[in-house]
């Protein structure tokens, strides 16, 4: 069957599918060819057990996330859930700030809603010790659902990067990765890590005060090595 490109990035493609009679969505790894070949399957083969293993523990959390349908180690691809009527959560923010023009205070008010549930369900992640890695409003999708709180849904995506971990230092590390990504891709909106910080200490469990405290202490380093250059 001939697969449906609609998106091409720097780690792969993604095409439009079919699993069982159910429409998919296709991520096929590239092969890094400035690697060693054998180094690059390595990783390749990470990240696809990486990817499947997290979207399985958010799922099983009660967190959105993709179900992986199927993968192939061989061809470097995951079968996974479709949304076909998502937005990502980049998208919905600036189609937000677009729409809303000059009226700051709708802008904030819908937006805070928004950081609120991402904060809620980055505590919840962290809560069950998965570390997403790579927390941006790319790897977020904004999915409509009439039967849902403001008529959407969250849904984290883009595990790769994602493991298992315990330490208060990787989830402080996954915070300020994504105070950095806000702050770069939506730095007129300076409030957003707040509201998502906000909503995180009420859901990310007994050890949140620890995470805190490591999150302050890799911000602090980052803004070291930035003024050092």
């Amino acid at each position: 069957m001939a697969l449906n490109i609609i998106k091409q990035g720097a780690e792969g493609r993604l095409y439009l599918g079919e699993f069982k009679g159910e429409s998919c969505l296709i991520k096929e790894r590239f092969v890094k060819k400035y690697r060693h070949p054998e180094l690059d399957a390595q990783i390749t083969r990470q990240r696809m057990k990486a990817e499947i293993k997290a979207s399985g523990r958010c799922l099983s959390a009660g967190i959105l996330a993709p179900r992986i349908l199927h993968s192939d180690m061989n061809t470097h691809q995951l079968y996974m859930e479709y949304f076909g009527s998502a937005q990502t959560a980049k998208q919905f923010i600036q189609h937000t700030v677009k729409e809303s023009g000059s009226d700051k205070e709708r802008i904030k008010a819908t937006l805070m809603e928004l950081c609120t549930r991402i904060g809620s369900i980055v505590g919840q992640m962290h809560a069950n010790n998965i570390i997403h890695g790579d927390l941006t409003t790319s790897n977020m999708l904004i999915n409509p659902n009439p039967a849902a709180k403001n008529g959407y849904d969250v849904i984290f995506i883009d595990f790769g990067l994602s493991h298992y971990n315990q330490a208060a230092e990787d989830k402080g590390v996954d915070l300020y990765v994504l105070e950095r990504a806000l702050l770069s891709t939506h730095s007129e909106q300076d409030y957003m890590f707040d509201y998502i910080l906000a909503a995180y200490r009420a859901e990310s469990g007994k050890d949140v005060q620890t995470v805190l405290a490591k999150f302050d202490e890799v911000r602090a380093r980052g803004r070291k090595r930035t003024m050092i250059g």
